[in-house]
């Protein structure tokens, strides 16, 4: 009994002793590959740089509205606005804008009151309507705006140039950041004394490409659209900046 009690007492005591053997190998093993990693990451150096291309935009993105003046009713108002903005569009149309071009962004009928011994005291409704125009002959800007204002607009601006397709101009961006930023790694590298080994990684970090605004905006008096003729104006498009921003990363020997 008492050989069988000693048998029972030592193999518990295997199994702890096994046990922490285990652990003790695995804190060393996750310890090493922690230094190496660290080691990895002392032995790295990073340099940024942004490659910039500048193109003129072929795209002209433009709001034209309407605001109707105060009708006696609803219907009325409805009717008014209606006939206008369809006008509108359709000189759109004919000035060679297409309709897949033209979308409607805001449409607000609204009662109008004035007051009275501090009361209110209904007006009318007015509407307030609004058309996102794509303008992709630039040549036709100047036009889209001065027809649309003799057909009723009195509410026209936030034109802005973009571009529509900027793969092959982001394309040359990245190859001028990737080329700036060795010349920037090789020029540290040359002042410090350090020694680049190879390439072992290229990040491209985001960068939000502000649009380019005209300083062109029309809000005519409230219900002086409608003119005979209008004047076309002159609209510069100027040049688009397109740009990559590249981190290289380099193995320092």
């Amino acid at each position: 009994m008492e050989i069988l009690n000693q048998e029972h007492t030592r193999k518990p005591m295997m199994w702890y002793k096994i046990l922490v053997l285990l652990c003790v190998t695995a804190i060393v093993i996750v310890s090493v590959v922690m230094a190496l990693r660290k080691d990895d990451f002392n032995n790295q150096f990073s340099v940024s740089a942004t490659g910039r291309v500048f193109a003129k935009p072929d795209i002209a993105n433009l709001t034209v509205g309407i605001k109707t003046e105060a009708k006696a009713t609803a219907a009325e108002a409805v009717k008014d606005n209606t006939k206008k903005m369809n006008e509108i569009i359709d000189v759109l149309k004919k000035v060679g804008i297409e309709e897949k071009d033209i979308k409607t962004t805001n449409y607000n009928l609204n009662p109008v009151y004035d007051w009275s011994s501090s009361r209110q005291v209904l007006r009318g409704y007015e509407i307030s309507q609004n058309v996102a125009v794509k303008i992709r002959d630039l040549d036709k800007i100047g036009e889209a705006i001065a027809k649309t204002t003799e057909k009723g607009a009195n509410q026209i601006g936030n034109i802005e140039f973009t571009i529509d397709d900027e793969y092959e101009l982001k394309a040359e961006a990245r190859d001028g950041a990737i080329e700036k930023a060795k010349e920037k790694a090789e020029a540290i590298a040359k002042k410090t004394g350090m020694h680049l080994g190879k390439i072992v990684n290229v990040y491209e970090n985001q960068v939000y490409q502000q649009p380019v605004y005209s300083n062109y905006a029309k809000d005519m008096a409230y219900g002086m659209g409608g003119a005979s003729e209008v004047a076309v104006p002159s609209i510069q498009t100027g040049q688009n900046e397109v740009s990559v921003e590249v981190t290289v990363v380099y193995e320092v020997k």
